[in-house]
């Protein structure tokens, strides 16, 4: 049925659902044009779902994403560049730019997280697009958004959160607000514009019309914010910062063990009333101070002083059996080692080993979510060598000539 919109694989007649791709998207194409993360995580996604993710990158530079990480050695790139096919263009020149042409007359998306107005300059706006393929789906990631007063201003994830409301709410009431510890904003704007994406293609594939995803990472941290909006405009409540806990919500803690921290969280009655029996104080349960949601709510300081008391006298391994055995929701503060170390992780497979050229059992989280009929996997990790296949996309997908290709190295297009 797709034939009709001369995108996806039975209409365009050069995509092949190979062997070594899985997942649901096998019969999809993007190109990706972005950097760094809001727009190459929402490819990796999709990618991991089995699409054909082909990541254009500027010749003789790459994406930065190719040198930032932590520790001895930069290693994001192995994981935000996974399942993608790399070639390298020019944008700034028209050679370049009529390279992106040709592989959109091939592709069922476009994926780009550059400042808005920076394709239009560039003769690939969706106007101009769309002309070429009318069914074309292009997915635009930004700090503001593509219009509005600030849509031209450069945004990355600190500023979108800070203006989304999350970076207010982060850290410890009696100092300055803190970061999450990870590029949450970019992150989520990469997920909603991924979601939104696979609407527009369901869209399309009733209608064969392509549209625009438009996903600021100040929304989309925004949607994430829960009741603010809401408590504020009705009864002008504006949260605050509260460190470990959450307001309102008892226990809800990390507590003091013999030898580490645990966290437990027993706020609802009934779990509440396990939680009492379990520490021998039955009678919490129905101490005024503790007896409701709302009452253990308005004492939390002094029933999480109750419970500190009490794990303290225990090993965290202690804690943690008895809350297993009583059906209390409780946990270990985990790092790498502990996932790596986690029967449940090794059980469902949530870190697997991806071979690499300069690691042979390269650990790293999995494909998710898990799908029961079409499940993705990873089946190669970020590309090494830039433009590592300019010859199978440019050649083997849009006809290039050994001659053209050649021609365009010496001109450092590609």
């Amino acid at each position: 049925m797709y034939a009709a919109y001369g995108t996806r694989s039975e209409g365009n007649g050069n995509m092949t659902s190979t062997p070594d791709r899985k997942g649901p998207l096998t019969d999809v194409r993007l190109v990706e044009l972005g950097q760094l993360i809001a727009g190459p995580f929402c490819g990796q996604l999709m990618a991991d779902m089995g699409a054909d993710v082909i990541k254009v990158e500027p010749p003789n530079q790459g994406d930065p994403m190719r040198v930032w990480g932590r520790g001895d050695y930069p290693l994001w790139w192995q994981v935000c560049a996974r399942n993608k096919r790399v070639v390298t263009a020019n944008l700034r020149e028209e050679e370049g730019q009529a390279l992106v042409r040709k592989l959109v007359e091939k592709a069922d998306m476009l994926l780009e997280n550059f400042r808005p107005g920076t394709l239009e300059r560039w003769g690939l706006s969706y106007e101009e697009l769309s002309k070429i393929n009318p069914g074309l789906i292009m997915i635009r990631v930004s700090g503001y958004g593509q219009t509005g007063p600030y849509s031209k201003r450069a945004g990355y994830a600190a500023i979108g959160e800070a203006m989304g409301g999350m970076r207010y709410l982060c850290g410890e009431p009696d100092r300055q607000p803190s970061r999450t510890g990870l590029s949450i904003g970019d992150t989520l704007a990469a997920t909603f514009a991924c979601n939104a994406a696979l609407a527009a293609l369901h869209h399309r594939d009733r209608t064969g019309e392509g549209q625009v995803i438009d996903a600021s990472i100040y929304e989309s941290v925004l949607n994430v914010m829960e009741a603010t909006i809401p408590e504020y405009t009705v009864s002008e409540h504006i949260r605050e910062r509260s460190g470990a806990t959450l307001p309102g919500v008892s226990p809800s803690n990390i507590y003091d063990c013999k030898d580490g921290i645990f966290l437990i969280a027993a706020n609802q009655d009934t779990v509440f009333k396990r939680l009492a029996e379990t520490m021998g104080q039955p009678e919490l349960a129905t101490d005024d101070r503790f007896n409701s949601h709302t009452a253990r709510g308005a004492n939390m300081k002094a029933l999480d002083d109750i419970i500190n008391e009490w794990t303290k006298t225990l090993t965290v391994d202690e804690v943690d059996a008895l809350m297993q055995q009583a059906g209390v929701p409780a946990g270990r503060i985990y790092r790498a080692p502990d996932m790596l170390d986690d029967p449940h992780f090794h059980a469902r497979e949530a870190i697997v080993d991806t071979p690499t050229e300069n690691w042979p059992n390269l650990k790293m989280q999995n494909v998710f979510p898990k799908m029961s009929k079409t499940q993705g996997e990873i089946r190669w990790t970020g590309p090494k060598s830039l433009g590592q296949h300019n010859d199978e996309v440019y050649r083997e997908l849009i006809g290039l000539t050994a001659e053209e290709m050649e021609e365009l190295k010496e001109k450092s297009i590609i």
